[in-house]
């Protein structure tokens, strides 16, 4: 059984109002993701991304917005908890009707991945998991108004969703900067990929990494990367 509380080195997340829970593919992304002075979250969830990226980035401004009611309060409960209250928001709306007087500096996003498939009977849950709240279109069509000229998309999807968010970004005048692709163990397939998208072409840095090392030990890639969060 998931457990309600998730304690990290700086802050502690309770997760007992919230669809998604504390899990890899968030502390990766908040953990690799680019910053600056200005940062949003988009489907903060338990706002643990956003509480990585405001300790990674200690003078930073981090907003974050969720569509679900119980995601905002819980996000807002965990950012009052935390040593980085002063310079965390969260805002109960969904991204298209998202209107901030700034641009920001960083997006970062852990998208739902499931398209057309058979949703979960927990509307919360299937919310925060199924794409029909937040295309993929959507995403990087609002990001683009969102972000700075020289800000950075950062996201983590399942691999099996490269083709789609490839075609996404392209349409919407995104370029891939980064491409990290993530098995947990040396012998198994690559399963996540971290990707990051910026409005300029650049030549894409392509990386390829695993969780664990021989009797699930982890990898120095990996250790290195979330050392500051991990008890």
């Amino acid at each position: 059984m998931m457990k309600d509380e998730f304690t990290f080195k700086q802050f502690t997340i309770k997760q007992n109002r919230c669809a998604m829970k504390v899990g890899t593919d968030g502390v990766l992304l908040g953990a690799w993701a680019k910053g600056g002075r200005r940062i949003l979250d988009i489907g903060t969830g338990t706002g643990l991304i956003a509480l990585i990226m405001a300790q990674r980035f200690p003078k930073a401004i981090v907003e974050s917005i969720d569509i679900e009611e119980n995601a905002c309060e819980q996000a807002e409960e965990n950012f009052l908890n935390s040593p980085f209250s002063d310079r965390l928001q969260v805002f109960h709306t969904p991204l298209q009707k998202f209107q901030p007087e700034l641009q920001y500096d960083a997006i970062v996003c852990n998208p739902p991945y499931f398209v057309n498939s058979l949703k979960t009977p927990d509307t919360k849950r299937a919310i925060a998991r199924h794409t029909d709240a937040l295309s993929f279109n959507n995403l990087f069509h609002h990001s683009k108004r969102l972000l700075k000229p020289e800000g950075e998309l950062s996201i983590i999807i399942p691999v099996e969703n490269l083709e789609d968010i490839l075609a996404e970004s392209y349409f919407s005048g995104f370029f891939t900067k980064k491409k990290i692709w993530v098995k947990t163990t040396r012998d198994k397939r690559e399963k996540r990929l971290l990707l990051a998208f910026s409005k300029r072409n650049t030549e894409t840095e392509e990386l390829h990494v695993s969780l664990l090392e021989e009797h699930n030990i982890k990898s120095e890639w990996y250790k290195k990367l979330t050392d500051d969060f991990y008890l």
